[in-house]
């Protein structure tokens, strides 16, 4: 396969500017509906990037319709121009942004609790459960409906951990109108990006780790650092706080 006609990046890991120019070849039908990509390897030596960032870029050029990547590696081109991402919802959480400001303060002060109690009161029942679906994330990284599915039952079980069915039905509530919400941009900028799923995986991991270890601080402290980097990716749509 001929190399692509890309320029090297200047910064390491931006994969931003690598995104634009793999849009901008399929943009100007350099390369066209049904070619097949590069490997990630060769296409991450034809940047001088390593893999992560160019699986960063194909996740991103995925969010935008443009490729398809295919179980086992392998991307196609299956459309010559972006989807239109500015959806009416995400308008629309822009203009309620007070309240979805308020909805994550709920549900990081009430998950940082939830953390900290299952901690001391999770059985080991719990614990296979939660160490099953943290190993099925590893698995799974970059496929945006099962990602979406693993975090909420993820989060689902640590509630349940508790064993205090009011924290259940506060998380449940308060986790059914974040979704409501903001589903768009978490389906978009959570869980289609391979390398942001990567880093979930390995928050989610430490947050079991915590449980497993019966260390309430520790959980409760680890939870509230994966909910700050949830609450920053949101924010980057929401506008940053005044």
């Amino acid at each position: 396969m001929p190399p692509l006609e890309v320029a090297k990046l200047s910064k390491r890991n931006h994969y931003e500017e690598m995104t634009e120019q793999l849009k901008q070849l399929i943009t100007d039908g350099k390369l066209k509906v049904g070619d097949k990509l590069p490997s990630t390897k060769q296409i991450s030596e034809q940047f001088g990037v390593g893999r992560s960032t160019t699986r960063e870029a194909l996740s991103a050029l995925k969010a935008m319709g443009l490729i398809e990547i295919r179980q086992g590696g392998g991307c196609r081109v299956i459309s010559s121009s972006p989807a239109e991402i500015e959806l009416p919802e995400l308008q629309s959480l822009r203009l309620n942004r007070e309240t979805v400001l308020e909805l994550l303060e709920a549900r990081e002060s009430l998950e940082v609790s939830n953390a900290s109690i299952a901690a001391v009161k999770r059985s080991d029942e719990d614990l296979t459960v939660l160490s099953s679906l943290v190993n099925e994330m590893k698995r799974s990284a970059g496929d945006e409906a099962e990602g979406e599915r693993l975090d909420l039952q993820f989060h689902l079980t640590v509630a349940r951990a508790t064993h205090n069915t009011i924290m259940v039905r506060l998380f449940e509530s308060i986790m059914g109108h974040i979704e409501t919400a903001i589903h768009d941009i978490r389906r978009v900028e959570l869980y289609a990006n391979t390398a942001v799923a990567e880093r979930l995986y390995a928050e989610h991991l430490a947050i079991y780790d915590a449980i497993r270890l019966q260390d309430a601080a520790l959980a409760g402290d680890r939870m509230k650092q994966h909910l700050r980097h949830i609450e920053s990716i949101v924010l980057k749509h929401l506008g940053e706080r005044p």
